[in-house]
């Protein structure tokens, strides 16, 4: 059996109280690292050792560095509350005439304070997405490619598919009307369609590069993402993939059982 280089062990050592010190605030998050001829003398290791330490806690998404910089902890993003009543919240809204969406809710800002970047186009369905309709694959879609900010800074994206025959020609499928008031929910009731439940399939993985740049991430950080089912009695009217930094984001879910 291969024994370990004993260089090569020294960096998990490294890594493992820098990651120490960063989790417990002790480097306090945007606060630079020692650099990397302080932490040689310090660990009485070499500079490969310190930069593979270095590189492991990058991976993690602990710290980030800059060029010209240095290496510093990660600054921490508020972190929103997502429930399984915003769509019921949203629900109220509407009904009320307020402005609004489930995304404001969350995000606890006023109108405002909420911008929204988009992306309109006519796409057939792919099989992924026709399952999730329950259509053939190729039926024609309204696709939407939206960036959600809050004073200007990107919270989320999200990928959100019509079926096109519902949306052609309406004022929904015009991309000047974004930001909606109400959101889907107000969008579907302008047509006729009241939103009766709303199914949501959640996973972890890593952040792709074109997330990573338009979300404003650090490189080795993971996303959330949320695929979404809205229904209107059986029958599914909008899907979407919604990506949300994971450091972001609580999901607060309450199950009644009675």
């Amino acid at each position: 059996m291969p024994t370990p280089h004993p260089q090569s062990a020294r960096y998990r050592l490294v890594a493992a109280e820098l990651r120490s010190r960063v989790m417990s605030g002790a480097i306090p998050p945007g606060a630079l690292l020692p650099s990397e001829s302080t932490l040689m003398a310090e660990f009485s290791v070499a500079r490969g050792t310190v930069r593979e330490a270095l590189a492991l806690l990058r991976a993690e998404g602990l710290t980030v560095s800059e060029k010209g910089r240095g290496t510093y902890a990660r600054p921490r993003m508020p972190v929103r509350r997502l429930g399984s009543d915003r769509y019921r919240a949203e629900l109220e809204q509407v009904r009320r005439g307020e402005l609004g969406t489930s995304f404001t809710a969350d995000q606890r800002v006023e109108w405002s304070a909420y911008t929204l970047d988009r992306e309109f186009r006519e796409a057939p369905a792919t099989e992924a997405v026709a399952e999730l309709f329950g259509v053939d694959p190729g039926t024609m879609l309204l696709e939407r490619r939206f960036v959600f900010r809050t004073h200007g800074m990107p919270q989320q994206m999200s990928t959100s598919y019509l079926l096109l025959e519902m949306v052609a020609d309406t004022p929904v499928a015009d991309p000047d009307n974004e930001p909606w008031p109400g959101g889907n929910t107000s969008q579907l009731h302008s047509l006729g369609y009241d939103i009766t439940a709303v199914r949501e399939q959640v996973r972890a993985r890593m952040a792709l590069a074109d997330e990573v740049e338009q979300l404003g991430m650090p490189g080795g950080a993971p996303v959330l993402v949320i695929t979404r089912q809205t229904y209107v009695e059986d029958r599914v009217v909008e899907v979407a993939d919604i990506t949300i930094p994971a450091d972001r984001v609580s999901l607060d879910y309450r199950i009644d059982l009675t």
